[in-house]
């Protein structure tokens, strides 16, 4: 996630996109929705699955990725850059002090990922 002017870029991490493998179709929140923090707002389909993408945090969607819908491997070769999902106008910044920091992710994620690469 980003932020810039209280405005996030959310989309999902590496780990998460490696888990899915090869992303297949992506489905978006309407411009101008309110979501909760913990609150499904897309869905995301691979090959193998198809999954809940869940806000991190509360606010309204202020644009969508519609280059990732039409092509939904964006998600999986760059999802840190192009392969973004939704930008959202925070309505409580507060809660971004709940998420966790990217090494604390990463340990996390770290003992899953061990032995598989």
């Amino acid at each position: 996630m980003r932020l810039t002017d209280n405005v996030a870029t959310i989309g999902i991490t590496d780990h998460a996109q490696r888990e899915l493998t090869d992303i297949v179709f992506i489905e978006l929140p309407e411009i101008g929705r309110s979501l909760a923090a913990g609150e499904a707002c897309a869905i995301i389909e691979s090959v193998k699955t198809a999954s809940d993408v869940y806000s991190p945090l509360s606010g309204t969607v202020v644009e969508v990725n519609q280059a990732a819908v039409d092509k939904p491997a964006l998600v999986n070769s760059d999802p840190y850059g192009q392969g973004w999902l939704i930008k959202l106008k925070l309505s409580r910044p507060a809660e971004l002090s709940s998420l966790l920091s990217p090494t604390d992710y990463l340990a996390l994620v770290q003992p899953e990922t061990q032995g598989r690469e």
